[in-house]
């Protein structure tokens, strides 16, 4: 397929200029409101729904927020590499329409995998905290662990040394039922914490749509990967997509990226793109 070249091409269109700017700036935002203890990621990411600290405009605000100088140049950068040539093609109104559905749905995306990864959880806390009994409690510990250093920001000190000494108690057999309801409370407590803490941020689900919809209108372009091993856009994409989807099943220890968040700007992407072909749209500037 022939390449389509834009006309009056230029090098940083509008949007794109715009969607770097904006997004520095509350990066910046960001790191400076935290000395005065604001935190815009706890304000503005996307929490789960039903968390405490959810709104619904967070599924819009997210995408304008980054949690390090790595993650922000990298989605930048890939702004600014794929995002250029589509605002050119596309122009400012459909592109920038195409990103923020791009980014809307990769937060629907995430959220789903995320309920349906973390339900099974919450149902099994949820029936120790309404019914709490040794065994339920132990094996709730065994198949799920217990990780409060990452959700002890409501949970004190005096409390957490409280628990500790009665899962001690617990474990040798000698939990009276006093003890029991005293640990399904801390449960309570650190269920509600566990869900107000996933909290997602970046601009990755509007990138990896761009980078689709990028591989389908120029599959055949070369690109360096890592600046030195030349690989067809197409060849790219499709496997950054499997590798995408591969890393989110996979679950790894430690892993922090929302990886189904990046395969659901691609979906959410691909059934625009699909749209917009099946009307004769793709390649115009016409939405």
């Amino acid at each position: 397929m022939q390449q389509y070249k834009p006309s009056g091409f230029r090098i940083l269109p509008p949007v794109v200029k715009n969607l770097l700017i904006i997004n520095g700036l509350m990066f910046l935002a960001t790191l400076a409101l935290r000395k005065y203890n604001i935190d815009l990621i706890n304000i503005l990411g996307l929490h789960y729904p039903g968390a405490p600290n959810f709104r619904i405009y967070q599924f819009f605000t997210y995408m304008f927020l980054h949690g390090g100088w790595e993650h922000i140049i990298f989605n930048m950068f890939a702004l600014w590499m794929f995002g250029n040539v589509m605002e050119n093609v596309w122009g400012g109104k459909k592109f920038l329409l195409y990103y923020i559905l791009t980014g809307l749905g990769s937060a629907v995306v995430y959220i789903i995998w995320i309920h349906i990864s973390l339900t099974p959880n919450l149902d099994m806390l949820q029936q120790i905290i309404s019914h709490p009994t040794a065994d339920g409690i132990q094996q709730y510990f065994h198949e799920y662990g217990f990780r409060i250093g990452e959700y002890n920001s409501i949970i004190s000190q005096q409390d957490i040394n409280t628990f500790n000494k009665n899962v001690t108690l617990l474990a040798n057999g000698s939990a009276s039922g006093d003890i029991l309801q005293q640990i399904a409370t801390f449960l309570s407590n650190y269920r509600t914490e566990m869900i107000n803490q996933m909290i997602v941020i970046g601009a990755s689900g509007a990138i990896f749509g761009i980078l689709l919809a990028f591989g389908m209108m120029f599959p055949n372009t070369v690109i360096y990967l890592y600046f030195a091993i030349p690989i067809k856009a197409k060849w790219f994409v499709l496997g950054y997509g499997l590798l995408e989807l591969f890393w989110g099943f996979d679950n790894r220890p430690g892993d922090n990226v929302a990886h189904f968040a990046h395969v659901g700007g691609m979906l959410v992407g691909l059934l625009i793109i699909f749209y917009w072909k099946k009307r004769g749209r793709f390649y115009g500037t016409e939405i």
